[in-house]
């Protein structure tokens, strides 16, 4: 049976024949049309051929390192990436999401966990192109949106958008922490409590990333050099703004 036009398009990109193709099969058998790489050289090929929604991508590759490789798909196709890897160290983790990335899972992984995770992560893009067609609501749904510093940003996208400027999708990380400060504007939060909020169980995140990851929002938020997000030295960081919460 031919694959459905409007399934989302997946690239899985794994050196590992014993990974590669049983997950794609459960992709498929969930609906999604999917296309396998052993290699960069084979996911760069089939890139220059296909439109994807999303990657899946190995970290360990034979001719390519997947840390660069995401950095490369998110500057060149604007492509959510999913890190695939058997490093479990929190650091590498947390570089992938620095680079870029839009989750990661860790080898060896279940099934359905990362398909749960790809399908939040398609939900966040939504690449219009290539969404699934829904049946037309009576009323158009309305999105939640926050409000702040001439920004908008609506959490279902994590997408941020100011007049006059293109929009920014942000990164799993990076919206998690925005959303922490729109929770609690102007109210000053240490690293420690920021850690808090941010980090799942069992992880072990040094304050040296949450600097890293605030820097990384900061840049976007900065665009006229009037950004929100303010460092209180020796007291944390803020969003020095009013937010209001409404619907688009």
């Amino acid at each position: 049976m031919p694959p459905d036009p409007a399934a989302t398009r997946i690239l899985v990109v794994d050196d590992h024949r014993r990974i590669r193709q049983p997950l794609a099969a459960y992709l498929r058998r969930h609906g999604h049309a999917v296309d396998t790489a052993e290699d960069a050289a084979g996911m760069r090929a089939l890139l220059r051929r296909h439109a994807y929604d999303a990657v899946l991508l190995d970290v360990m590759l034979p001719d390519g390192d997947g840390f660069a490789l995401c950095r490369q798909l998110r500057a060149r196709h604007d492509l959510p990436v999913i890190l695939m890897t058997a490093r479990g160290e929190i650091d590498d983790r947390v570089h992938g999401l620095e680079l870029g990335a839009d989750d990661y899972v860790v080898k060896p992984f279940e099934p359905r966990e990362l398909l749960a995770r790809l399908q939040a992560v398609l939900r966040r893009c939504r690449p219009g192109e290539r969404a699934i067609p829904e049946p037309a609501p009576e009323a158009p749904v309305a999105a939640r949106v926050h409000r702040f510093a001439g920004w908008t940003y609506t959490p279902d996208l994590a997408r941020l958008e100011r007049e006059g400027a293109p929009p920014l999708r942000l990164t799993t990380a990076e919206a998690r922490l925005l959303e922490a400060f729109l929770a609690r504007p102007r109210q000053p939060l240490p690293r420690d409590v920021l850690l808090g909020l941010l980090t799942r169980p069992g992880e072990d995140v040094g304050e040296r990333a949450i600097d890293r990851q605030v820097s990384r929002l900061r840049r976007k938020l900065d665009a006229r050099g009037d950004g929100p997000l303010r460092t209180l030295w020796g007291r944390g960081y803020v969003l020095a703004a009013d937010v209001q919460t409404g619907f688009a």
